[in-house]
């Protein structure tokens, strides 16, 4: 009986030659084109998560998927790894709040316009004893102090840790790069925020 990686693969290869066999495709309709390769590019994720769980399977550490993938060994855990919730011995959701990364956004775009205070609304109750708008204003005028103003932020990328998602979101400032790190529960409270050079941004989960 086939796996789910040979099913995965033989539909897609199928799907792949149909679209391939077909020279005129899109080209009254461009957006069927685009449709058609955002889905396939959603199966092609599929096909992928499957590869990782039959190595896995296979005495595979991920070091060695990661190593594959180009990506850190957390990194790839983190996307394909399934943990045990030690508390109570069901796996865990590895599924991001689905609107973390609209989130994230909102709290770069309130930092940077200095609407201190929208974000200091959203902080949980933890936080909120310990960053007043007046010390989240402190803060960046510091860091504008230091690498000048900001100027964009890059793609945003969000990942499940246990109860909470955190984002890491790359800024372009006019003389240096920083990574907005923002952790979230799932009522979308701020659990925490930390705005951190680069190379320790890497370096941390």
């Amino acid at each position: 009986m086939p796996d789910r990686l040979t099913e995965l693969a033989t539909a897609l290869r199928h799907d792949l030659d149909a679209i391939l066999a077909a020279p005129v495709l899109g080209r009254d309709d461009p957006l069927s084109t685009l449709e058609a390769c955002a889905d396939l590019q959603s199966r092609t994720a599929d096909l992928v998560a499957a590869a990782v769980h039959r190595a896995r399977l296979a005495g595979r550490t991920w070091q060695q998927v990661g190593e594959v993938l180009g990506i850190s060994r957390q990194a790839a855990f983190q996307r394909f790894g399934r943990p045990i919730d030690p508390r109570t011995g069901e796996a865990m959701s590895t599924t991001p709040l689905p609107q973390a990364s609209a989130l994230a956004e909102s709290v770069v775009d309130d930092l940077a316009h200095a609407r201190w205070s929208e974000v200091a609304e959203r902080f949980d109750a933890a936080i909120a004893e310990r960053l007043t708008p007046e010390g989240l204003a402190a803060a960046w005028a510091q860091v504008v102090g230091t690498v000048g103003a900001y100027e964009r932020h890059g793609p945003i990328e969000a990942v499940r840790t246990a109860d909470l998602t955190v984002t890491t979101t790359p800024l372009a400032f006019e003389a240096g790069d920083l990574v907005a790190r923002v952790t979230f529960r799932d009522d979308g409270a701020i659990e925490g925020l930390y705005l951190l050079p680069s190379h320790l941004a890497r370096a941390t989960p």
